[in-house]
């Protein structure tokens, strides 16, 4: 019920996968909110998502690559454990096997991932000409997302105590209760369900992303766009991302559709999730409610800000800006 509780209850194998899994879950969403706005970019304002670029190409980024990609392979492998044993409660008597299974599969994964990945790293540090972003100028690119974040928080703190002034925060009448259990028994199942849909989408992405090719290969003049067989001419992500969500198989834009599904599944699957453990901490009603349509909101700007990318276009002026922002941000440096 509380942190220090949380660190203080001796649940062993348990008690820690269920701590870890809400650890690598937060650490996932906050990637997400950040991920999904920039790309967003790409199609919105070439020249911002050329600088989220080259912030993710830099060093602190690098080391945060990593720890993402072993977030997310521990994060879905328990979630299909929790699932299997929820739909087969029978089976919660073998939960500790289980949960230490889900740890060496993670590592078994992650050792040959790693390695994939550190040559990325290596190849990149090691080139002659290799461009990386001030430390500060990283840093700085995150504040837009601080800011929006905190005043996402306010709106809804501030919706949550207008409702309570005009409802009063007295308990709920049973009938009120009743509608709520049953929604909350359908998120139960939407938790599950999602969370298996999501393995096959979120791995494939990581291994096009993050191991096949690199976030270092978006800005590589001349190189082969991922599952596409298009080359990146003027070398900039914006052409990267144009190039792939344009890329037609049967005359659908497959890329587009896989990305969708992506998003639609994980940004709800994340801010439900998030949802579980700000309730879980916060005490005071209006505080817990303010931070549910919290929830609600970045779920729905990220839905409307991806989902509007994915259905626009990227053409050539944008790249053309993007190339010249790229060139802009290497001579200042």
């Amino acid at each position: 019920m509380t942190l220090t509780e949380t660190l203080r209850y001796r649940g062993a194998i348990g008690q820690w996968s269920w701590v870890l899994h809400r650890l690598t879950g937060l650490g996932v969403v906050l990637f997400l909110f950040l991920h999904v706005i920039d790309t967003s970019w790409a199609v919105f304002y070439p020249a911002l998502y050329v600088e989220a670029v080259a912030a993710y190409q830099s060093p602190l980024f690098t080391v945060g690559e990593f720890g993402l990609v072993a977030a997310v392979v521990y994060h879905a492998l328990n979630g299909l454990r929790i699932a299997i044993f929820d739909y087969r409660p029978t089976l919660w008597k073998h939960q500790e096997r289980a949960a230490w299974g889900v740890l060496i599969a993670t590592v078994a994964i992650l050792a040959p991932v790693f390695v994939l990945m550190m040559g990325h790293v290596i190849d990149h540090y090691s080139a002659a000409d290799v461009f990386i972003l001030p430390f500060a100028k990283v840093i700085g690119a995150q504040i837009p997302f601080a800011v929006g974040g905190a005043v996402a928080l306010v709106v809804a703190l501030l919706l949550s105590g207008l409702y309570g002034m005009i409802a009063g925060d007295s308990a709920q009448p049973v009938r009120g209760k009743q509608v709520g259990s049953r929604a909350e028994r359908f998120w139960w199942s939407y938790m599950r369900v999602s969370g298996v849909l999501i393995i096959p989408l979120v791995f494939g992405h990581l291994a096009m992303m993050h191991v096949i090719q690199g976030v270092f290969d978006l800005t590589l003049a001349g190189h082969t766009v991922v599952g596409t067989g298009l080359i990146n001419e003027s070398g900039t992500a914006v052409e990267f991302v144009g190039d792939r969500w344009n890329y037609l198989v049967g005359g659908i834009a497959i890329w587009r559709v896989y990305d969708f599904g992506l998003l639609a599944l994980a940004v709800i699957h994340g801010f439900n999730g998030l949802r579980y453990i700000v309730t879980d901490y916060a005490k005071n009603e209006t505080v817990k409610r303010g931070l549910v349509y919290l929830c609600v909101i970045l779920a729905v700007v990220l839905l409307v800000s991806g989902g509007g990318a994915l259905f626009l276009s990227i053409d050539e002026r944008a790249i053309q800006t993007a190339s010249e922002a790229l060139a802009e941000l290497q001579a200042l440096h």
